[in-house]
């Protein structure tokens, strides 16, 4: 069942007709929202930032996060841009993540915060205050397509 309204084109439909690759309309978005699953195959999704190089994507989180345990677990990831409450705003695609190590990670970050600017600031900031938790980040390297998720 869509949750689209009577006459409102499917945002995929625009992203194939603006001759589109599935990571060009993703890279595009301010928001990804990344799916990871459970052992059980229960998806998770998480609205998160994120970066693109080449044919890859970039998100960053924190190290001791369940999406970095699930991707220990089962790499396959789904993919869709969103908003910053994680409403998906396009086509889903499949993808491949891999943990990145301390080089990739600093890599990552140096990638957002170049894109986020002030926002990667401000975030830093309000990291800082009592009640929020800081924990080291990690870098999550994620290859769209088909063929990467198996």
């Amino acid at each position: 069942m869509s949750s689209r309204t009577p006459g409102e084109q499917d945002p995929s439909v625009h992203a194939i007709m603006l001759g589109m690759l599935p990571i060009e309309n993703l890279a595009e978005s301010k928001y990804l929202s990344l799916t990871t699953f459970r052992k059980d195959g229960t998806p998770v999704a998480t609205p998160v930032w994120l970066a693109r190089e080449g044919d890859h994507l970039y998100v960053m989180t924190e190290a001791g996060s369940g999406k970095v345990k699930r991707i220990g677990s089962n790499p396959v990831v789904e993919l869709a841009p969103c908003d910053m409450r994680g409403s998906i705003k396009g086509a889903r695609v499949f993808g491949t993540a891999i943990v990145q190590d301390a080089v990739g990670t600093a890599a990552t970050v140096k990638k957002i915060r170049k894109r986020y600017g002030l926002m990667f600031k401000l975030i830093g900031v309000l990291d800082k205050f009592p009640g929020r938790t800081s924990g080291d980040r990690v870098g999550i390297e994620i290859t769209v397509g088909p063929n990467s998720a198996g």
